[in-house]
């Protein structure tokens, strides 16, 4: 008997020794959750039939291939938006910039992660766009989109406004074509907005200081 209690006392001693470890079983554990309800709205979504905006998505999603609906609307802007727009519209294809290198270059490489299985899943083939080769996690359209949304609503804030609405709804096609999982457009959202408001900071027009009487 005191063999047994002795025995069961050292594997609690370590159980709780690997729990409480700084990175052990804890951390392990609830990124795999994290992984599985990731995983689980992504199939959601792939089971749910939506034939009416496949189509409309799919088209959405590759017009912010290379950020070019982002680079159209700063065209836009600076062609119809006067002086505030043109700096507006520089200031967010700069952040769209840093932002692209700061994802493709550093975090995807870092992560790693895989793209998703579009046919083990049973996404329909009617969503299917152009799937990269780039690893999974974060999402460099989310990321592009909200930087340059961020960026230029600092400056006017209800085009800011109607951009966003507009990135996320590029955030979601990426989800919906099958080629990120939710996390990653979420984790890449965050990164351009985060980003998209420092290049804001860094880029507002300071006021001169008047010279001392």
């Amino acid at each position: 008997m005191v063999g047994d209690e002795s025995g069961e006392a050292s594997i609690d001693i370590e159980d709780h020794a690997a729990t409480s470890q700084p990175g052990g079983s804890i951390r392990a554990r609830v990124i795999d959750e994290l992984d599985r309800v990731d995983r689980g709205i992504y199939a959601a979504i792939a089971d749910s039939p939506t034939p009416t905006i496949d189509e409309p998505l799919g088209r959405l999603s590759n017009s912010a291939n290379y950020s070019m609906i982002w680079i159209a609307a700063a065209a836009v802007m600076s062609v119809l938006g006067g002086r505030r727009g043109r700096r507006a519209a520089l200031s967010g294809l700069v952040s769209i910039g840093v932002t692209s290198a700061v994802v493709n270059q550093g975090v995807k490489r870092l992560a790693d992660r895989p793209r998703p299985d579009r046919d083990g899943e049973d996404v329909p083939e009617t969503r299917f766009v152009h799937m990269p080769e780039s690893t999974s996690f974060p999402s460099g359209h989310s990321a592009s989109g909200f930087a340059f949304a961020t960026t230029v609503g600092s400056s006017l804030p209800v085009l800011g406004a109607a951009l966003r609405f507009l990135a996320g709804a590029v955030a979601y096609s990426r989800v919906h074509t099958g080629v990120h999982y939710p996390g990653d457009v979420v984790i890449g959202s965050l990164i351009g907005g985060s980003i998209g408001g420092l290049v804001s900071w860094v880029t507002r027009p300071r006021k001169k200081s008047e010279p001392a009487a």
